[in-house]
């Protein structure tokens, strides 16, 4: 698996826009060339219309405004199809609202080229890449199929690689840095 301080790989996937506009069947390529110049937190989950994945996939949304704020844009994907995105957001109450694109890795380049396929299923992890705007992975965390991710982590996170400071245990945007 890629990790801290590796290059993130090159990708360019089929997306449904997030939105009122992914609700149009009208589908948006989405490269790592894409919103140049910005953080990126790109997360996976294992497949569409499951339990668990709505939940992420929604708490994600609601942040985009606060990743945005911070000069960050979010990128989800799984390995299903750009149509099967489409017609769970159509038919997913909460997906409706969603404000992030859904990206398709239905061949799985990007998944694998990241080392987050899981073994037996064949489905992609629960992994979460922070990833500046150099393209550099600052951040990676990988979750059990059965356990969502806590997405408020994943901008405190982001808050703290922003600042360039020593962050304690717990440190959330506002608190005090370490001295040394």
């Amino acid at each position: 698996m890629l990790t801290v301080g590796d290059k993130f790989p090159s990708f360019d996937l089929t997306s449904v826009p997030g939105g009122p506009a992914g609700l149009d069947g009208k589908f948006v390529q989405i490269s790592d060339t894409t919103d140049a110049g910005k953080w990126k937190i790109v997360f996976f989950w294992p497949k569409d219309f499951t339990f668990v994945c709505p939940t992420e996939i929604v708490a994600f949304g609601k942040l985009a405004k606060d990743f945005a704020d911070r000069d960050a844009v979010v990128y989800g994907v799984s390995i299903d199809s750009e149509f099967v995105h489409l017609n769970w957001r159509l038919h997913h109450e909460d997906l409706k609202k969603l404000e992030i694109p859904m990206l398709s890795d239905i061949k799985r380049e990007l998944s694998e080229s990241l080392g987050v396929i899981a073994a037996g299923p064949g489905v992609a992890l629960r992994a979460t890449f922070v990833v500046d705007p150099h393209g550099i992975i600052r951040h990676v965390s990988v979750n059990d199929l059965s356990v969502g991710r806590n997405p408020q982590e994943v901008l405190r996170v982001l808050d703290g690689l922003q600042s360039d400071e020593l962050c304690p245990c717990n440190w959330k945007k506002g608190d005090d840095f370490l001295k040394v």
